[in-house]
């Protein structure tokens, strides 16, 4: 059995405690008007003039200046407004996306627990109270992300465009969306895939633990049908979830892949997790029937997905930009100008290192360098949401400051002190899995 140790209780709460006073001082920083936001933009300007007084600058006639001086302060009006949403966009953007991060972690968990039920898988129920472990994030990150939502329809921010009816009032994009794009049923939508997710986790979970306590191996074929059945409902409501909670914030684009592109993400991100956990309770003389193959089997994964997302963002990156599109390409247009670090930067953190460090299979037996490889994809998968949203959000007023770094932390200590206490409720090594044995004897 095992116990959650007071060290590890204590770092997580102190990550968590960190992470919510960079949370909080992010809020408080934030500009309460368009003068402080004019002040903050300037504390980081590098002495380049405005463009509108390059504008300005051509020669017309006397009235021509005076129109152009009219529409200037209007247009001038309206960018200071703009650039005030954008800085006050800012904490909580980073907070949304730290914590749709960390919820989709434990959901692509969660993916992977029920394909290797559904499979009957031989090699991996050593494994399931590890992912059984990871996946009850879900309900506290569910909720979370639920939370931050509403507040969205409540008007709170400004992370969705098409939930301020002014916006909606004057375009008729927007407007021939507002069937779908809609407050009322976003909500239900989100209350019904949480709902799915959640309740297919607790009853999967309710059924492991009973198939150890019974004499017949009913509990697992019902968790086997469950898990079958489930995987219908996630392809679903992941496709749909990724379209309403990522793709909408810039709702005058959108992309087929989307949908898969984010399992690719969610699902990389889950099974290095999953990874991580197997290995730092093996080093603590947990898990002994795990061995070199299992995590040699994990970091296979780990490779083969990293492929798999470098894929999917080729194909939606080469057709768009091929096509050029102005509807479509606005979307690479405004990321490769003015997010250069973060998103080439990503493209190396999640296919370059992986495919490079895990390349030889060798190296997948080795416990640090697997960890050591799922941090920079961890890290990579961060900066692929904080690219799918931040552009959106905050425009070109994105930093990697207080904000980001202390959502990353309180959620990073949410996951940790929710996932390990959850580890140790229940034995970490189920005892009447019907493949128990064959996980045992599992050599590659």
């Amino acid at each position: 059995m095992y116990t959650f140790s007071n060290r590890l209780k204590i770092a997580s709460i102190i990550l968590m405690i960190v992470g919510a006073l960079g949370i909080v001082g992010g809020f408080v920083m934030a500009p309460g008007s368009i003068e402080e936001a004019k002040e903050m933009v300037a504390s980081h300007d590098d002495g380049h003039g405005d463009s509108h007084a390059v504008e300005a600058s051509h020669g017309g006639t006397t009235n021509e200046h005076a129109v152009a001086e009219g529409h200037g302060e209007e247009h001038d009006a309206s960018h200071d407004q703009h650039l005030l949403d954008q800085l006050k966009n800012r904490p909580w953007a980073a907070l949304y996306v730290a914590a749709f991060f960390f919820m989709m972690i434990s959901l692509g968990v969660l993916a992977f627990y029920a394909i290797q039920r559904a499979a009957q898988a031989g090699w991996s129920p050593l494994l399931f109270r590890v992912m059984e472990g990871i996946t009850a994030y879900l309900v506290p990150g569910g909720i979370i992300v639920f939370v931050i939502l509403l507040l969205s329809v409540l008007h709170m921010n400004h992370l969705f465009i098409w939930m301020d009816a002014d916006i909606v009032a004057h375009d008729a994009l927007l407007q021939g969306k507002s069937g779908y794009l809609n407050p009322t049923f976003f909500l239900i939508r989100a209350a019904i895939f949480l709902a799915g997710w959640i309740g297919y986790r607790e009853y999967s979970r309710k059924l492991s633990l009973a198939q150890d306590q019974s004499d017949d191996n009913s509990n697992f074929k019902l968790n086997f049908r469950i898990s079958a059945a489930f995987l219908v409902f996630y392809l679903i409501s992941e496709s749909i979830m990724s379209w309403d909670w990522i793709m909408s914030v810039e709702p005058h684009w959108f992309s087929t892949l989307f949908g898969w592109y984010i399992f690719a993400s969610m699902f990389v991100s889950g099974i290095t997790v999953i990874a991580m956990v197997t290995i730092y309770l093996k080093s603590k003389g947990l898990l002994p029937d795990v061995n070199d193959s299992h995590i040699h089997d994990l970091a296979k994964f780990m490779f083969g997905i990293s492929v798999f997302w470098t894929y999917l963002w080729f194909s939606q990156f080469m057709l768009i930009w091929y096509s050029n599109i102005p509807e479509e390409v606005t979307y690479y247009v405004t990321r490769i100008s003015d997010y250069k670090l973060p998103f080439f930067g990503m493209i190396a953190m999640n296919f370059l290192f992986p495919v490079l460090l895990l390349m030889n299979s060798d190296y997948k037996r080795i416990s640090w360098f697997v960890v050591l490889t799922g941090i920079v994809i961890l890290g990579g998968h961060y900066m692929d949401i904080f690219n799918a949203i931040m552009p959106s959000t905050v425009g070109d007023q994105w930093f990697i400051g207080i904000p980001e770094i202390g959502s990353v932390l309180f959620f990073a200590g949410l996951f940790i002190f929710w996932v390990f206490r959850a580890l140790a409720t229940a034995p970490l090594q189920p005892k009447r899995n019907p493949f128990i044995e064959e996980s045992k004897h599992f050599h590659y």
